[in-house]
């Protein structure tokens, strides 16, 4: 059967059944039995065995282990601690509340891996006091959309794991390159606030701020905010040294997440129950969604669809990085309408070949392509972060408001792509020096 209709029928059943209302991975699974009966005469052998193998591999470890650090944070109620701690250093900056929320959305970041996690942490512990501080809606609910997002750039994030699984490319160089972009995003975002708010002080009029003793701010500070560096090394500074594995580094950071919530006799049966359920039920969800995702790139690859594409993208007369940008394209607008993970299903079996067959380093690829996930969670319609904020936001907010309140992170998420596109240093440089 010619390659074409092979392609025709996998992504045409898929969206038809998807917009028919049945479950993303349900809708996988289905399309992908199908496709074997058309590329394999119904083989279901392939399909047992690429389930098999997708869900066994060791590297997917890191996916539960992060979870379960934002969980342990979440359910403990840590968030709030770590945003007092940071509170007492932000001093009278213009946006003081704002650039909390970013300064917070960046430690969280470190210990949540989940976007979804940071935006309900923040928005329902920081925008009461911001509405009653007189702080209007682009500056209380945008600052806490973008910042967010910051959990997919800024290691552990499960997502990067996850992408890295799921395009079979080192996890290990996917955490270490999104941390320079991952910072540069909250760089730009504090100039950002910092400019808009000298340029119009009534967005976030300034308030009386309650002096803080010096002894005090180092007391958070050696207390609440250098324990997460520990994290963080623990995390991230092991892979860098050579020491750990990605999987090894992940227990480590959890082993590290639970030491510092008990030492704030935080840690209880109740807190491990909930958040072991929780670890457990969205696993669970993930690990469908990759044994999925790995069946449908095989069939992809046995029907000729991969290497086609691959040979028409290489054989267009046009730049490649055209075609890098117009990869870029499709998923910033499947953003619009869908959640992050179907997109990773539905695109990267078949970017993936093409991205290697245009020669570009996966690894680069793979950080734009989470800056673009970042940009989806926070793109009207039906970005999901944009229902979280819905369900933490004072009564009366609605949903036009918070869409407007994100349009300009979406416009700096798109900058900070293009950075990284002309600079691919930025996020190659640390894989380059992985131990």
């Amino acid at each position: 059967m010619d390659w074409q209709l092979v392609l025709l029928i996998m992504f045409g059943g898929l969206i038809v059944m998807m917009a028919a209302g049945m479950p993303v991975a349900f809708s996988f699974l289905a399309i992908n039995m199908v496709g074997l009966l058309v590329v394999r005469h119904g083989d279901m052998d392939l399909l047992v065995r690429s389930i098999f193998g997708s869900v066994t591999s060791f590297t997917l470890l890191p996916i539960p282990m992060f979870i379960l650090m934002g969980d342990v944070l979440f359910q403990s109620g840590m968030g709030s601690i770590i945003i007092d701690s940071v509170d007492k250093w932000m001093g009278r900056l213009p946006g003081r509340m704002s650039l909390l929320a970013v300064g917070a959305g960046t430690l969280l970041a470190t210990l949540t891996g989940a976007s979804m996690a940071s935006v309900a942490m923040l928005g329902s512990t920081l925008i009461p006091e911001m509405e009653k501080r007189g702080y209007k809606k682009p500056m209380s609910l945008g600052p806490i959309l973008g910042s967010g997002g910051l959990a997919t750039m800024i290691p552990p994030s499960g997502l990067a794991v996850l992408l890295g699984a799921l395009g079979e490319i080192s996890i290990g160089q996917i955490l270490l390159a999104i941390i320079l972009p991952g910072l540069l995003s909250a760089v730009i975002f504090t100039t950002y606030i910092v400019t808009r708010c000298r340029l119009d002080p009534t967005l976030a009029p300034p308030y009386e701020i309650t002096r803080v003793p010096l002894s005090e701010k180092l007391a958070a500070l050696a207390k609440h905010i250098l324990p997460i560096s520990i994290i963080v090394f623990l995390v991230i500074g092991l892979i860098v040294l050579g020491i750990a594995t990605p999987t090894e580094a992940a227990v480590s950071g959890v082993l590290g997440t639970l030491l510092l919530v008990a030492s704030h006799k935080r840690l209880s049966w109740a807190v491990m129950k909930k958040s072991l359920a929780s670890t457990l039920h969205v696993t669970g969800m993930i690990l469908f969604i990759i044994a999925s995702s790995g069946a449908f790139s095989q069939i992809l690859a046995f029907g000729g669809v991969s290497r086609n594409l691959t040979e028409l993208a290489t054989g267009l007369p046009v730049t490649p990085i055209l075609i890098f940008i117009a990869m870029q394209l499709i998923v910033g607008i499947l953003g619009m309408f869908m959640n992050v993970l179907p997109i990773m299903m539905i695109t990267l079996p078949v970017f993936m070949p093409v991205v290697n067959g245009l020669g570009f380093n996966p690894v680069w690829f793979a950080v734009i392509y989470l800056i673009n996930a970042e940009i989806a969670a926070i793109s009207p319609p039906f970005g999901l972060n944009l229902f979280v904020m819905k369900g933490v936001a004072p009564p009366g907010t609605t949903m036009g408001d918070i869409y407007k309140a994100g349009l300009p992170f979406i416009v700096l998420n798109v900058i900070i792509m293009a950075i990284v596109i002309v600079f691919p240093a930025i996020a190659l440089w640390l894989p380059g020096r992985m131990g």
